[in-house]
């Protein structure tokens, strides 16, 4: 009896840890879910999502209707919600706080990574906190605003000025497509207020470049910061869409949200 309970033992000891592997093998990889935002489109992450996707990873570039926040956030929240899997959040810009109210309302969230993004806390709106320190210049290179049918406007960076004021670290010839398929923000969506700032209770990465003009590194610095961002990375000389001229470094960050317990 006493050798039949030794070799019991010894095989559950075998077997526990090889078990235990294999719950590890079968819990499901998250997904990547990348939200745009305003003056930009989904393709400005095809250079993030191919690194993502040599490494295994599944990814879907939501769409962002760029309406308004609440809206916004509820139109992703619904693609997040469709994933049978955990998810890592990614916004980019204004995407910031789409995903930041999505993550809210979709129980599958486990990290949100802001991608040289707002990151509001309850009350405040993108416009709010570009101007919390000095350094933003969106306002002069903006083109006059679209006045559509029901009276709200629409915003577009001037195409003579896109390069320097969005993507000024990306080939000339790329950052005239870009300005040419950039998608416009209605004037509101910028103004309006947060709600759920689920940063406070989701872990959360940041990275911005030093040379973004759209929102002052300062402003990003201070949101990380306020987070507690597990990790921050200031990307050297980076304009605004970090994510297009390094999307290395970027999906390097993402894939760290992915891996960390």
């Amino acid at each position: 009896m006493n050798r039949w309970i030794a070799c019991a033992t010894s095989v559950a000891a075998v077997l526990v840890p090889f078990v235990g592997v294999q719950a590890q093998q079968k819990a499901p990889r998250p997904t990547i879910v990348l939200v745009h935002g305003a003056f930009a489109e989904s393709g400005s992450w095809n250079g993030v999502i191919a690194r993502l996707r040599s490494d295994g990873y599944t990814v879907i570039a939501a769409s962002n209707p760029l309406r308004g926040v609440a809206s916004d956030a509820a139109s992703v929240a619904g693609v997040v919600g469709a994933v049978k899997a955990p998810v890592v959040l990614v916004g980019h810009s204004y995407g910031g706080p789409v995903i930041t109210e999505a993550a809210a309302h979709a129980g599958n969230v486990k990290a949100l990574v802001y991608v040289a993004a707002f990151a509001p806390d309850t009350g405040e709106s993108a416009i709010d906190l570009t101007g919390k320190f000095p350094g933003a210049t969106l306002g002069a290179a903006l083109a006059p605003p679209v006045v559509l049918p029901d009276g709200t406007k629409d915003l577009y960076i001037d195409r003579d000025k896109f390069a320097k004021q969005f993507a000024a670290d990306v080939p000339p010839a790329q950052a005239a497509l870009m300005a040419a398929t950039q998608r416009p923000v209605a004037e509101a969506a910028l103004n309006e207020k947060a709600v759920t700032p689920s940063w406070k209770t989701i872990p959360s990465w940041f990275i911005y470049g030093s040379a973004d003009l759209n929102i002052p590194p300062a402003v990003q610095a201070f949101m990380a910061k306020r987070a507690g961002a597990r990790k921050t990375i200031v990307v050297p000389g980076a304009s605004h869409v970090v994510m297009t001229s390094n999307p290395k470094a970027v999906a390097a960050l993402i894939e760290e949200a992915a891996t960390a317990q």
